[in-house]
């Protein structure tokens, strides 16, 4: 079964707090249980999308594990997103959106939320559109301004 990338990597997040994995190898065998089909090169652009890193194990050995919330900031993952993902955008009054490759649009509204900007009132997004809601028509300018200065 195939399924969509962020369910692919909540699974591989769930996978990786549950059990010592130390190669993606392991994964996509774990996956494959779990009747996700994928390719160890899908699983290698999920690990770096995710930002795993590799801890030590009691044994000596070193095992996958999410990295500590301080470590990322969401800035500048929304900034590296931005880049990647950028198509469009315009606005409306107090609406901004943007359009982003498939994929994208969940992981930019959640980033731009976890940002608590004080002109941007929430972001929805789905798989490649984002609207952001301003707290009125003048800061939809400012949230202008602000997310494509992250995609230069």
């Amino acid at each position: 079964m195939t399924v969509r990338k962020q369910e692919r990597q909540k699974a591989i997040k769930t996978l990786i707090q549950q059990n010592d994995i130390d190669r993606q190898e392991d994964i996509v065998r774990l996956l494959g249980e779990q009747g996700i089909e994928v390719t160890q090169a899908t699983i290698s652009r999920d690990i770096k999308d995710m930002q795993l890193i590799k801890l030590p194990s009691p044994e000596g050995s070193y095992h996958y594990s999410m990295p500590a919330e301080k470590k990322m900031d969401a800035e500048k993952k929304l900034r590296h997103t931005l880049r990647d993902a950028y198509i469009s955008s315009r606005i409306q009054n107090e609406f901004f959106l943007i359009k982003v490759l498939p994929g994208n649009g969940p992981v930019v509204a959640s980033l731009i939320d976890q940002l608590k900007r004080e002109f941007i009132f929430g972001a929805i997004g789905d798989d490649d559109t984002v609207l952001v809601i301003s707290t009125s028509a003048a800061k939809a300018l400012d949230t202008q301004q602000w997310l494509l200065g992250l995609t230069e």
